[in-house]
């Protein structure tokens, strides 16, 4: 007999914890209480547990966010930590327990959601489309050195990340309300991301504002300098930023920095040697997956232009839906469809990750070519970045 319900406070110690510890962690190993207690008082969290006869046997978190779709933000369910104990694999609990979950972030009025996978295949049973993995570039600050000689206005200041967490997060949300696929966590859960003293945030200001920022740490001398973000508002902090960079010519060997869709780090400089990579395996390194969790909910989003109605075969989101769109999307159940689309195709369509004639190739649907070319102009193609982890 299982039953599946929210753990709270101490009940997250003794049933949640050990389950998502025994999976992703090293093992076995003590925990630090003291830490995990005050992590408890974050709230914004829904842990998940399936217990089996009263044994925990599985368990799932949503955490609460926020997720720009095509530049309207959305409420959006980031699943974490879903674990399986070795006795209850192979026994349909995590399929069980993904079940219950993606039905209660709907019921939370949550619209759209993304995780990333151990595996993707599993989670695209769910309705869950793969959106790329991040890239990274890998560059010689010397490269950045003739950044240094640009007449640009502002400053770049270095202080552990709490001390400028207003300026950080000041800098995030606005590049959110402009990145599509950007998601970010609620404010309790992002002021404690921000507490990390143990990472440094160089902040560029322009004309006594925060323009731009970069989070990194430098692990050794004559190592690597590795950026966790990197996120500014135009020209002026990139090159600011980039040329702060170059002032560790003779201290690091290589400067590791994520990007973003449109950053082109060929262009920064003349004659720069840069590495791009984007590599997503299981286990090791996953690429974010999304899915869509209310088609109602997706009302409002910018759009292209004409109108299609489609039949979504899909356990949460399944109906005919007719889509319009004159800038924003408008949706209403029924009409006669002209394609039928699984859950997957709905959300590849919604973020833009494939065109609609890759559909039936990957299985996500059945539609002919005049519907084909209505959905392209609907949901042009679109590149998103998640920009969170979790």
């Amino acid at each position: 007999m299982t039953e599946i319900r929210l753990v709270e406070g101490e009940e997250r110690l003794r049933f949640g914890r050990p389950l998502t510890a025994y999976a992703f962690e090293a093992s076995p190993r003590t925990d630090d209480l003291t830490e995990l207690r005050r992590h408890l008082s974050i709230g914004h969290r829904r842990v998940h547990v399936l217990f089996d006869d009263g044994e925990p046997r599985s368990t799932a978190t949503v955490v609460e966010m926020t997720q720009n779709v095509r530049g309207a933000l959305l409420p959006m369910g980031g699943v974490a930590g879903v674990a399986t104990h070795p006795a209850g694999r192979r026994r349909g609990f995590a399929r069980e327990m993904l079940t219950h979950v993606l039905a209660d972030m709907r019921d939370q009025g949550q619209v759209v959601s993304a995780l990333y996978p151990f595996r993707a295949s599993f989670y695209e049973r769910f309705g869950y489309v793969g959106i790329g993995a991040e890239p990274r570039a890998t560059l010689h600050p010397a490269d950045l050195a003739p950044l240094l000689r640009a007449d640009v206005p502002g400053e770049v200041t270095l202080t552990r990340l709490p001390e400028v967490a207003a300026d950080v997060r000041a800098v995030t949300e606005a590049a959110q309300r402009t990145t599509h696929g950007m998601a970010l966590r609620a404010d309790p859960e992002l002021a404690a991301a921000h507490a990390d003293d143990r990472t440094w945030a160089a902040v560029a200001r322009v004309d006594g504002r925060p323009a731009g920022y970069l989070t990194y740490e430098i692990r050794e001398y004559g190592g690597e300098l590795s950026v966790q973000r990197f996120q500014y508002d135009g020209a002026v902090a990139r090159t600011l930023l980039l040329g702060w960079l170059a002032r560790h010519t003779d201290q690091v060997t290589t400067v590791s920095l994520p990007l973003r869709p449109v950053d082109e780090p060929a262009t920064w400089v003349t004659d720069i040697d840069v590495t791009v990579r984007s590599r997503q395996a299981p286990l090791h390194e996953p690429a974010p997956m999304v899915r869509v969790l209310s088609v109602p909910g997706l009302a409002g989003i910018p759009v292209g232009t004409g109108e299609v109605t489609v039949r979504v075969v899909d356990d949460l989101v399944g109906g005919v839906w007719t889509f319009a769109g004159n800038g924003t999307l408008s949706v209403h159940p029924g009409g006669t469809p002209t394609a039928e689309l699984t859950g997957h195709g709905l959300a590849a369509l919604v973020y833009g990750v494939l065109d609609p004639a890759d559909l039936p190739l990957r299985g996500y649907g059945t539609l002919d070519a005049p519907t084909a070319d209505a959905l392209r102009v609907l949901f042009p193609r679109a590149t998103p970045f998640l920009l969170e982890h979790f």
